[in-house]
């Protein structure tokens, strides 16, 4: 028969068996003014912690590219673009509507103004 592998059993590198070990004492504790260089550390990983809220992923502002005013930009470009099209469209169609008025009327454009001046 074959055993089927298991987990291998973990080997206890000193210290009272069954009793998980303790971690290793803290690189600080001969250092002196260790608070100081904790406050700094912590000082530190907060300042860098706020620039990536307010920057995003990079790392500093000078290197978060610019990208949103060339997109503004853009935008106004396209929707300046739009709007002469679409008042030129609209000069254009209100030229051919005065056009068929013209011809459904006729001559009648023309009475009425020679009857609205005789009136004065």
């Amino acid at each position: 028969m074959t055993s089927t592998p298991g987990p291998e059993p973990v080997q206890d590198t000193g210290g009272i068996p069954g009793r998980p070990r303790r971690p290793p004492a803290s690189p600080l504790v001969g250092t002196p003014d260790a608070e100081r260089y904790v406050l700094e550390a912590d000082v530190m990983r907060r300042r860098q912690l706020r620039s990536a809220l307010l920057h995003g992923s990079s790392r500093t502002w000078r290197e978060h590219r610019r990208t949103w005013p060339a997109v503004v930009v853009g935008v106004l470009l396209i929707a300046v673009a739009l709007a002469a099209m679409a008042v030129v469209n609209a000069y254009q169609r209100q030229q051919q509507i005065n056009k068929e008025r013209e011809q459904d009327l006729g001559g009648s454009v023309v009475l009425r103004y020679e009857a609205s001046a005789s009136v004065r």
